[in-house]
């Protein structure tokens, strides 16, 4: 086992990410690296901060000191510090943690960063193995290229809501998606870029966008026109596709069942009552193009009783099946609870907050201790301190800048990244002016 694995502190243990984005879409990247166990180093703008702080209700705490829940999703693992990147000084520490950084996350519109003093060209010179990963909405080139992007925007435009919700009635989904997969896109591209850096030396730049992250998870709505010619529309909670498979109302609510098979569909019909040799219903072709007539014969027959008994009855069956939950359902719900789905965290005035945890789990361990989303600038002074240690060991080293990083390979990532005294707690500002 490594030493990574042992000491529980995650596979990116030792990899320093310069988190320039705000909103969703960047942060939620630069948190999934965070929770992999990078240390992340988040810009924010002083006296404002991320835009997210803003988004709400609901605000928590104490009125001195409200914070958002939104932001909150999407900044765990990270430290915070402010600049004013239109400043030099502010200038002047971004060039210092790209020197030393091995990933830069930026999600501005494209042409931004290059105004601010950062294009691409620039940072190679600062840093040739430094990965970039750049989200934009609707792509960095092409026609419209420059356009900002918000999620629901890219959803709309994407195809995705004309998919979703009843049929004439486009309907975006209940969480930003589009945002949160251009991260997860940008997180793999990422982890791609810093394998490869292995063996090349060299880091690259990683681009998404919202546009490509929807029309990435398309899929066979995607090929039913590029391939067949069919233009997809909604069904509600009806699989396109499949049948029966979707939502169906019992005597006291609703469930959910899905028969991906023949067999299924056998077991179905037999714990429903159905003729499984019904010749209209005779393959999974004919079931769908009788949907509504399928649904109405089932939803008659779920009728006669309750939802606990009909799922009852289907897990015997071996039918997949499910009830629909709310959120404070799911997070009630113990085996959410066994999978490691929520996270405990100290926050600086909140105490004691639970979040969504995270989606993997590591049979070595990960990491196992995780950090609260800072306060605005939290960290102003300890990372800056750190700065201006690491600055003063290269000189007296006889390097300057990022002399004394050790890029990764055979030995890992640079060695100087973590917080001081190498714990899982990141120092606070008065531990770094002791």
């Amino acid at each position: 086992m490594s030493d990574v694995t042992r000491h529980g502190r995650g596979p990116l243990d030792g990899c320093l990410v310069l988190d320039l984005s705000r909103a969703l879409a960047g942060p939620h990247a630069a948190m999934m690296l965070g929770d992999l166990g990078a240390r992340v180093i988040k810009v924010e703008v002083p006296g404002r901060g991320d835009d997210t702080r803003a988004w709400g209700p609901p605000f928590v705490g104490p009125e001195d000191a409200r914070e958002s829940t939104y932001f909150l999703a999407c900044n765990r693992n990270k430290e915070s510090v402010t600049a004013d990147l239109k400043s030099a000084e502010g200038r002047d520490l971004v060039t210092r943690l790209a020197r030393r950084a091995d990933v830069l996350i930026e999600n501005f519109r494209p042409g931004v960063l290059d105004r601010l003093g950062f294009p691409v060209e620039r940072l190679r010179e600062l840093n040739p193995g430094l990965v970039v990963l750049s989200i934009s909405g609707f792509g960095h080139d092409g026609p419209e290229g420059g356009r900002a992007g918000y999620d629901q925007i890219a959803q709309g435009e994407a195809g995705l809501m004309s998919l979703t919700g009843a049929p004439g009635e486009p309907t975006k989904v209940g969480t930003p998606i589009a945002d949160l997969l251009a991260g997860i896109f940008g997180v793999s591209g990422v982890l791609a870029a810093l394998l490869e850096r292995r063996s090349t030396g060299r880091g690259q730049v990683v681009r998404t966008s919202l546009l490509s992250s929807m029309i990435g998870v398309h899929s066979f709505q995607g090929t039913r026109w590029t391939v067949a010619g069919d233009v997809p529309e909604a069904t509600g909670n009806q699989h396109p596709s499949i049948a029966p498979y979707g939502l169906f109302r019992c005597a006291d609510g609703d469930i959910q069942l899905a028969a991906g098979s023949q067999a299924l569909w056998r077991a179905v019909a037999g714990v429903t009552g159905l003729d499984p040799d019904d010749p209209r219903y005779a393959t999974n072709a004919d079931r769908v193009g009788r949907r509504a007539e399928l649904a109405a014969e089932l939803e008659a027959a779920f009728a006669q009783a309750g939802a606990a008994h009909w799922l009852a009855r289907l897990d015997a069956a071996g039918v997949p099946a499910g009830r629909v939950r709310g959120i404070d359902e799911v997070y009630a719900w113990e085996q959410t609870r066994q999978q490691g789905l929520i996270v405990d965290v100290d926050h600086p005035t909140l105490g004691t907050i639970s979040l969504p945890g995270l989606p993997w789990r590591f049979d070595g361990g990960g990491r196992h201790e995780h950090v609260a989303p800072p306060t605005l600038g939290q960290h102003d002074a300890s990372v800056r301190a750190w700065l201006d240690a690491e600055d003063a060991r290269d000189v007296g080293a006889g390097g300057a800048g990022s002399a004394g990083r050790v890029p990764l390979g055979a030995a890992g990532f640079g060695a100087t990244h973590g917080p001081a005294g190498g714990s899982d707690r990141l120092p606070t500002d008065a531990e770094a002016r002791r």
